[in-house]
């Protein structure tokens, strides 16, 4: 029991080290007077359980598949890193595509028990740089379908386009 005990130290010290770089918690713990692990701890506590009795499942789960990416995308366009650029680039291009498959299945999903739950911890996966979750499903699913339907999808394009361009035509 000693050991267990031992063992959560060790991680609440290394979790303190890592949390020690954000100001807002550091100014926390200091008007609190409350450790800013268990702040961190507590708050992620309460996302997890509005997400795992659906209070705010929904809402939760879109700021976490849009807030985090969306700054990390805003800093990766003003970085001269190409990597970055990349990595978010195929990560909107997933999550577009995961938007575009619940919106048309919502209906059966929602009846999913916990889906907001998996859908959170999916959505992290995709996101998170150290999991590359949204390149792996990019190189094994996307980008060989894209790559098999590109020249439809270009001719569809074209029509598209052409119809657009009478219409802008006829109305000017």
């Amino acid at each position: 029991m000693d050991a267990a005990f031992a063992k959560a130290k060790n991680y609440e010290t290394k979790l303190d080290r890592s949390l020690s770089q954000y100001k807002t918690l550091r100014d926390a713990e200091t008007k609190t007077k409350v450790p800013k692990v268990y702040i961190a701890l507590g708050i992620g506590s309460l996302v997890f359980f509005l997400i795992f009795f659906n209070v705010a499942g929904q809402l939760i789960t879109d700021l976490i598949g849009w807030v985090y990416p969306a700054y990390e995308s805003f800093k990766a366009i003003e970085a001269t890193s190409t990597n970055s650029k990349k990595q978010w680039l195929t990560y909107w291009s997933v999550f577009g595509l995961l938007q575009s498959l619940e919106y048309f299945s919502d209906a059966l999903v929602y009846w999913f028990p916990f889906y907001f739950v998996f859908k959170t911890i999916f959505v992290l996966w995709l996101s998170l740089p150290q999991f590359h979750g949204a390149e792996f499903l990019y190189t094994r699913i996307l980008r060989p379908n894209l790559t098999f339907l590109q020249s439809k999808i270009e001719k569809v394009e074209a029509k598209l386009s052409n119809a657009a361009k009478e219409v802008a035509g006829k109305s000017s």
